[in-house]
């Protein structure tokens, strides 16, 4: 029997390839994405252990602005003299003090080099021998003087700045310009990630980064011999007792662990596509059995009537599916190889540096990729080896094939209607619920998911039965029998609409939340900010200096201009954010709407909260209430106003002039501005100038803000788009095959047809028209279904997002189906050109 199923699958290459390509799909996705985290996790953890091999010791301070514990002052970070007293602990051989920050340069078209987060300027740190141990220079030397700085050679590279020249640097504050004194290599992650590393002597970097004299990190080296865990103790007594001290091994080791926590994300989430992908791939592999089964009736009944047992047909023909699983998961997993080391290149090619290292290629991957491709196929060939097994050995004296008795339909039906009913009321229980719904939704999708793809026959007849008089009243015979067509088989058309059924359904879901959490975003930001303009870090890279708050206050054409600072304060013994804001100016700039009092009152004594926290605190305008700042101190303010709660904003507002004397290092994420004349180019370039022409600081108009925020929304959605394209490829491939076979089988009528006067244009009309309405009618299922799951999950979310209110995007949904039929068009290239080439003769004598 065995080797009755290769000489089938030999004799059936062509039929079968559709079957081997979705196979051979969803493995090297499933391949690719293990092998590339793999990889990556690998380069990275070298790297990590590379970085920490000659560090003993690592200590990490929190700036924290002279506080007091335990009745002692406790020092911002480490001081000279706490560093010598660590530098004299029994077993150290060095100490190198850090003190890092947010530092950017721009390129040549003075543009920041970097995303803002991975943009960092510390210290230069030479031991001894002049040299710092983390940096090798390639050229010139490190900062020895307040003027100068050095950079990575890929910064240098990109900025195309030479040693002696001038480079300008962009800090939290004014741009001021260095000379550069060397260029270095690094093993540092940000860099690796795309960003920049600016070196800069020592005091300039403790006076731009944290406080003069004092270090935020040390790292320690040890002498040969000397315990790594003993010098850990001994330090842990000399630190603050918030200060983080960890041996290098255990450094290395949380690195990695971080490492394989985000790389985790990033393969569960791909791992997830592939799963979808070979989720529909199932249907295509069914299907293809289930006819070349019905095609081979007599072939099989023949072998039962020779002496061939159940267990002997089914055992053939699940022996076809493994052969066919190994071949595409050999191939599948190949190209995944290729595409793990694709994906790695492409990482350079968007900035983000791979460290080197081998492709990994483990056992789990290998395991992973065959069992997946060889399990899927042999599950999807199990019911129609099942359905084989069962042919009576008289269908071997009858030329019609088996068809599905009444019994086995209303059962399929009976299952469907009760699986869709099952996952229509988790779907509507977990909207219902609200945020905490997502379980029961996800529960309810996957069930009315499969039940609709049972019910998919059943449904076929009278939504094809809804267009058949269009087809036949503009393409007349063709329309006419491409119509009959789709509804001959029912299975068969229910299978090769259930894999774009489900493509669709997933695409609608996620459009549809997308662009209803985009106009929600817009609108918000639209009803809520009046400035003309948003300033911040470019790529949030930290706060504002408050040299440029004071420098856009001078810019010319200014109306009004308020920071919105992010204050900490204890309101009466319980903590409290609070926006430090221009009073005045704040209501000129955000859209804010007093419900009692009068925002006027932030000029004096008295502060502002949101009508939320005022009812929850008990809090009502005029109450006194006591405010505690962050260096200890206390005053006694009113309540002056209270407004409607906006996502702009702090549940609190306060004066600037109140909170800015207790703030050492206040923190501005961003400063509202707008301007006489309003957005313009020129009041732009009027604010650039005013601000130094600082390439890290951005200034967005309000069409920039809101591209910032539903820019974030489409990039997802364009990530999903492509990851979910494979899924719709194995979809369109499945409607290639039905149709492809399809018309083997219809041989002999297509042959009389022809014979009778349809001709070949008419042949490939009525082909192509059959490919169309299925494939028009799967996606009509899809946005159906993915429009209910919509709903349901805007449901659980509306509460968190302020305007939510569901938007069907019409457009987007027409061009999803107009898609569907172009689908459809192409999928029946291919076979339509077939049916057109038969010879009627030959066709009609085909047994």
């Amino acid at each position: 029997m065995f080797r009755t199923a290769l000489r089938t699958v030999l004799a059936h290459k062509a039929r079968l390839l559709m079957t081997v390509l979705a196979v051979m799909l969803g493995v090297a996705f499933v391949s690719g994405t293990l092998v590339f985290t793999d990889t990556l996790g690998n380069a990275f953890n070298k790297q990590s252990a590379k970085s920490y091999k000659d560090v003993a010791v690592s200590v990490t301070t929190y700036y924290a602005d002279d506080q007091e514990t335990d009745g002692k002052k406790q020092e911002p970070g480490l001081s000279p003299k706490v560093l010598d007293e660590i530098g004299a602990i029994d077993g150290v051989a060095s100490v190198t003090p850090r003190v890092e920050g947010f530092a950017g340069v721009a390129d040549p078209d003075g543009k920041l080099i970097g995303n803002g987060w991975s943009n960092t300027g510390t210290n230069f740190a030479p031991g001894e021998n002049g040299k710092d141990p983390a940096y090798d220079f390639t050229e010139g030397t490190g900062p020895t003087e307040a003027g100068q700085v050095a950079l990575d050679k890929d910064t240098a590279s990109r900025g195309e700045y030479k040693v002696g020249g001038p480079v300008r640097v962009a800090t939290n504050g004014p741009v001021k310009e260095y000379t550069l004194s060397g260029i270095f290599t690094t093993e540092d992650g940000a860099v690796n990630a795309g960003g920049s590393l600016v070196l800069f002597d020592p005091s300039v970097a403790q006076k731009l980064f944290l406080k003069p004299g004092y270090f935020q990190m040390a790292n320690v080296t040890a002498a040969p011999g000397a315990s790594d865990t003993k010098i850990r103790g001994d330090i842990e007594s000399l630190v603050p007792k918030d200060a983080e001290v960890q041996t290098g091994k255990q450094l290395a080791d949380q690195q990695a662990a971080d490492i394989e926590r985000e790389l985790s994300g990033i393969n569960q989430m791909l791992l997830a596509f592939a799963a979808i992908a070979l989720f529909v791939g199932i249907f295509l592999i069914s299907n293809t059995f289930t006819m070349l089964v019905a095609q081979r009736t007599k072939e099989l009944a023949l072998l039962r009537a020779v002496g061939a047992s159940r267990r002997q047909v089914k055992r053939s023909v699940l022996a076809e599916a493994l052969i066919v699983g190994l071949v595409a998961s050999t191939i599948g997993f190949v190209l995944g190889v290729g595409l793990a080391v694709g994906l790695r290149s492409a990482m350079g090619q968007f900035g983000a540096k791979v460290p080197a290292g081998p492709l990994m290629i483990t056992p789990v991957a290998v395991a992973a990729a065959f069992g997946v491709g060889v399990v899927i196929t042999l599950i999807a060939a199990w019911l129609p080896a099942r359905r084989a097994a069962k042919i009576p050995p008289v269908a071997a004296m009858s030329s019609v094939h088996a068809v599905a008795t009444m019994k086995s339909l209303v059962l399929r039906n009976s299952i469907g209607a009760v699986l869709t009913l099952i996952g229509a009321a988790g779907i509507i229980a977990g909207a219902g619920v609200g945020k905490d719904g997502k379980l029961l939704i996800g529960a309810g999708a996957f069930f009315s998911l499969v039940g609709v793809i049972v019910l998919i026959p059943l449904l076929s007849r009278p939504v094809i039965a809804l267009v058949q008089p269009l087809l036949n009243r503009l393409y007349g015979v063709a329309g006419k029998l491409a119509g009959q067509n789709a509804v001959r088989n029912p299975r068969r058309t229910g299978a090769t609409a259930s894999a774009l059924a489900i493509g669709l359904t997933l695409v609608t879901g996620l459009t549809t939340v997308g662009v209803t959490l985009g106009t929600a975003i817009d609108k918000a930001t639209t009803d809520n900010i009046k400035a003309d303009y948003m300033i911040t870090m470019a790529g949030g890279g930290g706060g504002l200096d408050e040299s440029a708050v004071k420098a856009l206050e001078k810019a010319p054409g200014v109306s009004a201009v308020s920071p919105q600072r992010a204050s900490y304060l204890v309101i009466d013994g319980e903590d409290s954010f609070a926006s430090g804001v221009t009073p005045g100016d704040i209501q000129q700039l955000l859209a804010l709407k007093t419900e009692t009092g009068s925002l006027d009152s932030l000029s004096g004594d008295a502060i502002a909260v949101a009508s939320d926290t005022a009812k929850s605190r008990g809090w009502k305008t005029g109450d006194t209430v006591t405010v505690k700042y962050e260096d200890d101190r206390t005053a006694r303010l009113k309540i002056g106003a209270t407004y409607e709660p906006n996502e702009f904003t702090s549940p609190t507002l306060i004066s600037t002039d109140l909170v800015g004397p207790h703030e050492e290092r206040p923190h501005t994420p961003e400063v509202y501005v707008s301007m006489d004349g309003g957005a313009t180019e020129a009041n732009e370039l009027a604010l650039v100038d005013a601000l130094g022409d600082n390439p890290a600081i951005s200034v967005a108009d309000q069409q920039d803000i809101r591209n910032q925020f539903g820019g974030m929304i489409n990039t997802a959605l364009n990530i999903m788009y492509g990851l979910l394209g494979m899924a719709l490829i194995i979809a369109v491939l499945g409607v290639v095959n039905t149709l492809a076979m399809s018309v083997f089988e219809r041989q002999q009528e297509i042959g009389m047809l022809r014979a009778i006067g349809l001709d070949r244009r008419r042949v490939k009309r009525m082909i192509r028209l059959e490919a169309v309405v299925i494939s028009v009618f799967g996606a009509l299922v899809g946005v159906g279904l993915g429009t209910f799951l919509a709903w349901a999950i805007g449901e659980t979310i509306r509460g968190s997002i302020p305007g939510y209110v569901l938007v069907l995007p019409w457009e987007r949904i027409g061009i999803f189906l107009v898609l569907a039929g172009l689908v459809g068009v192409l999928a029946a290239l291919w076979p339509a050109r077939s049916a057109a080439k038969l010879n009627m003769l030959t066709a009609i004598k085909t047994e």
